[in-house]
């Protein structure tokens, strides 16, 4: 069993260490709003001391009151006082006003720059990184506490202006009665440690429940989505999603209020600490008073800065504490932001060659996904020349797809080297690199855009004309598709906005094979695109291809044997070496591993 000492001691280490994402956060806070930043703590500083002054004006009036009560008549510029305190209230409503939106300015900016900082670091890191589980459930916590931690921003507002405070009061309070910023202390600490205690197991909480909450958004989508609604009613799996959903809300219910409970219980023993010390030094005031200590004027602003500097130091504590646990959950979006790819470009990055003179060569490429030992390539070798289209083929699994990512360079060779004319891939400017080629793979994106939209990301670092985009649309035959949409080009796609139309599997893949047309590439990769395509349209749609990428590298894959004939050279995969190539008519004649899938699958068809 955990030692409860050892175990608090690690919260406190923990919560003391997130501090450290204090400065980080400052960075972003200013460098999304300098001027407001700046602005804000100005206003701040001014009217933190604003109270102060008005609680001694008070006094004073309070003693002019007394003085013509008492027959002395009221003091020169009796009125003047009073005006003074009239100006500092109104004073204190304008800039609190000034604040308040220098506050929602600031959080719109941040908001703004944070998301989109978010956006931009998830999509340069490596493509490996989106297939670990446990990236997800960093990049969800980042995400929230992008927006969500608005809270934290505004409390570091807050507590300069509450310690600004609190040093004004306190030292009304020292220069009458130091003994009672003892009292203060012994009020204020214990419900300070309690709140941070509790938001510390908060977070503890929230850091576990991520994962079941992230299958929760799943279930809820899956529930309710166009996809998923035939076999739901088939199969009867609403009631079976449901539940399974009812079981994770309750499991998180259940924490949630025990939590709530303790809290509940704990908090309100530590209420009581604080009214204990608060009254104990307000009855020593007027203990003092009573003897002759103080006049009225001195016992109200001794009073009410008591009761200001332990107020404003429970804010303190309770702001500081917010904010080394709002820490906390900081921590995933630091480190969200301090992740690096490695698959980078070098400073001095080579250009693409234009055109490419000798091609594409893996020279005893072996690569092992990140976190497995098994590798899907071994001593693979292979040359892609210019001008040739080459077929890759195999069975599931057995490195095809493997090679378009090491060709395209998502990925890096665990060992080995890929050239390209020669030179280490990793020696070019990977954005260049990216520039000559385009791919299309069979789970392409089927974007919720127009269909001039859903073309043009082909290649959005170039503008297009309506004449690109039809020219890209015919070449991939997807210009049947748009001529039967009631606005062309212009209509959405998808049913997520408003008039938008839904196309068949085979659809979409025209509109997406549009889009590698576009590109104009130096290489071309159809990396089984067209599964969805029954197998007269899949002829045509590669008949076109061959015959568009005349004079262009073009790297093929697909399982129906009847299309990668065509290709130049066949390249046969198998326990991720090459064991085979030729055309068509010499894989045949050889009689291999080839030459069976050929048969296997025209039996078939008899």
């Amino acid at each position: 069993m955990a030692d409860p000492v050892k175990k608090t001691k690690g919260a406190w280490t923990e919560r003391i260490q997130a501090l450290r994402n204090v400065p980080s956060v400052l960075a972003i806070l200013w460098e999304s709003g300098p001027s407001v930043v700046t602005w804000g703590l100005i206003l701040r500083v001014f009217v933190a001391g604003l109270p102060v002054l008005g609680l001694k004006v008070a006094g004073a009036i309070i003693n002019g009151v007394q003085d013509g009560i008492s027959g002395k008549g009221i003091p020169p510029r009796f009125w003047a006082i009073v005006g003074t305190e009239i100006a500092i209230i109104v004073a204190v409503g304008i800039i609190s006003r000034i604040i308040e939106y220098c506050d929602a300015l600031l959080a719109d900016r941040y908001t703004h720059y944070v998301s989109i900082r978010v956006m931009r670091q998830a999509a340069q890191l490596d493509l490996t990184t989106y297939e670990d589980p446990s990236y997800y459930d960093r990049l969800e916590r980042a995400r929230v506490q992008a927006t969500d931690r608005l809270a934290m921003i505004q409390a570091m507002g807050r507590l300069v202006q509450q310690v600004l405070t609190v040093i004004f009061f306190s030292a009304q309070v020292i220069s009458k009665a130091p003994v009672l910023i003892i009292f203060l202390l012994i009020a204020v600490i214990p419900s300070f440690l309690g709140e941070t205690h509790f938001a510390f197991l908060g977070y503890a909480k929230n850091f576990r429940q991520t994962p079941a909450k992230r299958e929760m958004d799943y279930i809820r989508q899956v529930g309710g989505s166009k996809e998923a609604a035939k076999e739901l009613k088939l199969f009867n799996l609403s009631n079976y999603f449901t539940d399974r959903f009812a079981r994770l809300s309750q499991t998180i219910y259940e924490e949630n209020i025990a939590l709530s409970k303790s809290r509940l219980i704990w908090g309100g023993l530590f209420s009581i600490i604080g009214i204990a010390g608060y009254y104990s030094s307000y009855i020593y005031v007027i203990w003092r008073a009573i003897h002759g200590g103080y006049n009225i004027g001195t016992f109200t602003v001794i009073v009410g800065a008591v009761q200001q500097a332990q107020s404003y130091l429970q804010q303190v504590f309770s702001t500081a504490s917010g904010i080394a646990d709002q820490a906390l959950f900081l921590t995933d979006l630091i480190g969200f932001f301090e992740m690096k790819p490695t698959v980078v470009s070098k400073p001095d990055g080579l250009k693409m060659p234009r055109p490419i003179q000798r091609g594409f060569e893996f020279r005893n490429v072996s690569f092992a996904y990140p976190g497995t030992e098994r590798r899907v390539l071994k001593n693979f070798n292979f040359f892609l020349r210019p001008g040739e289209r080459i077929a890759l083929i195999g069975e599931n699994g057995q490195g095809k797809t493997t090679v378009v990512k090491l060709i395209t360079r998502l990925y890096d060779p665990t060992e080995g080297q890929i050239l390209l004319d020669g030179i280490d891939l990793r020696e070019y400017a990977l954005d260049d690199l990216h520039q000559e080629m385009g791919v299309i793979f069979q789970d392409f994106m089927r974007y919720d855009m127009t269909v001039r939209d859903n073309i043009a990301v082909g290649r959005v670092e170039l503008p297009h004309t309506d004449a690109d985009i039809a020219g890209a649309a015919d070449k991939s035959l997807a210009a049947s598709v748009v001529r039967k949409l009631p606005n062309g080009y212009d209509q959405m796609l998808g049913r997520r906005f408003d008039n938008g139309t839904d196309l068949s599997g085979g659809e979409w893949q025209r509109i997406a094979l549009a889009r590698a047309y576009l590109r104009d590439a130096q290489l071309l990769i159809l990396d089984e695109p067209t599964a969805a395509l029954d197998a007269k349209s899949e002829l045509e749609v590669f008949e076109r291809f061959a015959e568009l990428t005349t004079g262009k590298m073009a790297l093929l894959i697909s399982h129906r044997f009847s299309t990668v004939r065509m290709a130049d050279r066949i390249v046969v995969l198998a326990g991720g070496q090459l064991v085979e190539e030729g055309d068509h008519t010499r894989l045949m004649a050889l009689g291999g591993q080839y030459a069976e899938m050929f048969e296997m699958q025209a039996a078939s068809y008899r």
